[in-house]
């Protein structure tokens, strides 16, 4: 047994405060599991002084003449009026182009030329179609939608493909603030879609550059079918951030029905902080169908108690992350983390009420984790289904403070999972950590060819921190069991040891083709029909695929047969 050490940098910014802390890792005779060096949080970042450049123009005013009293006029007059009225407040749609002028009308064939010239002007109800072609801007939006009139829609003229783009645009303000190269600042009903978002840069810790920013309260923010990439702090070494799409409620009210789907976010270097965040008062929120490939901090985050909101009103919760594919995530070429791996694919870090299933994830340093990094909290009430994780650098799955001093995870669900490590792989299966309470892992599929553990509890602590039961376990070199940190090479005797898995089973799950990451097991498969069924409102109603998850008697595994 072998005992290796990391260290963790510190951070102290606009108000938080984290601990150093050495994290002590534990390498086993048959294999190496190091449990993730950790990082401090995003700063709370406040927004950085954006202009308004509002138009002095009322673009909608209709000049209404008066009429003679006669009731023939005063009727011609009341007809005129309502139409006047219905008319300033029905939608519009402006136009912007690189060949426009800001002084035009909008219109198709006289367009603006700046899209945040438009984001002064549309109001509810409004749509700001952007031509093809690059606009070096940012973007702060000015207006609200509201339920009645719709949202303020910006999005990409059909067929043509906008790009906004941060190459000497000013970034950010200073004093540690965050500007994005789209902003919604406490607004609602707002949709931003179709846009490619690349190339905003800060060198100090001082700025912090951000693809899309949304900071505040408010409601119903959608931002769709983006390619946000290239949003890079040069200053990963000395706590510097950036920030691919950042969500934070900042006030007691939430930001809340925040929708994020389909964008591709790749390519950002974000220091301490992550490609795509929840974090303080966010409620009743949606990540999915997204692509999040080739980052060097965590993929998609949903957080809580890092001081983003105020007290009482800081955790993000109600959400539900899925179907998003993330891969290609490590923190090892982050100077943050000086050589270290410690990244997330998807990481609930103080979340509650979320579901996280139908995700794909591979070549992370951790696949999926909930837990907490502050001390004296846990993130809960978190179901984990019907996800594919395989070759993770550590963990494919994880719960538990990363260690004592911090906080942990309660009453997490981890079921109906296909985890997989190849033999080039360095990862475990699922891991458990400190202060993990109430937790389940059953109905989940773990083939280990890499000589690493299935279940990998390496604290001596006396409590049990899951129950285990109705899995199914494969090796392909020497099988590993890490209970309370002592080690078991069959399934029976750590079952013994543990009075876990009482029913679960080892046996090669006989998929379909492992060699192509298809996980769909054949139809004798010892997975098929091997679960057990723990109500719909725990497995959920769909498999991996979007198939009926429960066919006669359920499967294990993310698919069912």
């Amino acid at each position: 047994m072998s005992a290796v050490f990391a260290f963790d940098k510190s951070c102290s910014k606009r108000g938080i405060h984290l601990k150093e802390s050495f994290r002590k890792l534990i390498a086993f005779s048959h294999f190496e599991s190091l449990s993730p060096t950790r990082h401090p949080k995003p700063s709370c970042g406040t927004p950085a002084a954006l202009s308004n450049d509002v138009p002095s123009t009322g673009h909608k005013e209709i000049l209404v003449k008066s009429f003679p009293h006669s009731r023939l006029t005063r009727l011609a007059a009341a007809l005129a009026l309502a139409t006047t009225a219905a008319g300033a407040n029905a939608a519009t749609t402006w136009y912007v182009a690189t060949t426009g002028n800001d002084a035009s009308p909008g219109t198709l064939a006289a367009p603006w030329k700046t899209i945040n010239h438009a984001a002064q002007v549309a109001t509810a109800g409004d749509t700001v179609d952007v031509r093809a072609g690059t606009y070096k801007e940012y973007v702060t939006v000015a207006n609200s939608g509201s339920a009645s009139a719709g949202y303020i829609t910006f999005q990409n003229y059909a067929g043509e493909s906008p790009i906004v783009d941060g190459t000497g645009v000013s970034c950010c303000g200073g004093n540690g603030s965050i500007r994005g190269l789209f902003n919604i600042l406490g607004k609602s009903y707002v949709k931003v879609s179709g846009f490619e978002i690349r190339n905003f840069k800060s060198t100090t810790n001082t700025n912090e550059p951000a693809g899309i920013y949304v900071t505040g309260s408010g409601s119903y923010i959608q931002i769709l079918n983006n390619k946000v990439h290239d949003i890079v702090t040069t200053a990963e070494g000395n706590n510097g951030n950036a920030h691919g799409i950042g969500i934070y409620g900042t006030a007691a009210t939430p930001y809340s029905y925040v929708t994020l789907s389909g964008n591709e976010v790749y390519n950002n270097k974000t220091g301490w902080s992550e490609t795509i965040t929840l974090d303080g008062n966010v409620t009743n929120f949606t990540v999915t169908n997204n692509v999040v490939h080739d980052n060097d901090n965590i993929g998609i985050d949903a957080a809580g108690w890092w001081g983003m909101g105020p007290s009482g009103h800081d955790q993000t919760m109600i959400g539900t992350i899925s179907g998003n594919t993330v891969y290609n995530i490590t923190s090892v070429n982050n100077a943050a983390y000086a050589g270290s791996m410690g990244a997330d694919a998807i990481y609930c870090d103080g979340c509650t009420q979320v579901t996280i299933e139908r995700n794909l994830v591979h070549n992370a340093d951790i696949g999926i984790e909930a837990a907490s990094e502050i001390s004296g909290h846990v993130a809960s009430a978190v179901t984990i289904r019907d996800n594919l994780v395989y070759d993770t650098g550590l963990v494919d799955i994880t719960i538990g403070g990363y260690d004592s001093t911090v906080g942990g995870s309660d009453s997490i669900t981890v079921v109906n999972n296909t985890l997989y490590q190849s033999a080039s792989a360095q990862g475990n299966g699922f891991q458990v950590q400190y202060k993990a309470t109430n937790n389940v892992f059953k109905n989940n599929v773990v083939y280990i060819s890499n000589g690493g553990s299935f279940l990998y509890y390496f604290t001596s602590l006396k409590t049990t921190p899951v129950a285990m039961d109705d899995n199914l376990y494969y090796a392909t070199t020497n099988p590993s069991w890490v209970w309370k940190n002592k080690g078991y090479s069959s399934l029976s005797s750590f079952a013994s040891a543990s009075a876990q898995d009482a029913h679960s089973k080892y046996a090669d799950p006989l998929f379909l083709n492992l060699a192509g990451h298809d996980f769909h097991v054949l139809g004798n498969s010892p997975a098929v029909g091997a679960g057990t069924n723990l109500g719909a409102s725990v497995v959920g109603a769909t498999d991996f695929a979007g198939n009926p998850r429960v066919v006669g008697a359920i499967d294990i595994g993310g698919y069912e047969q």
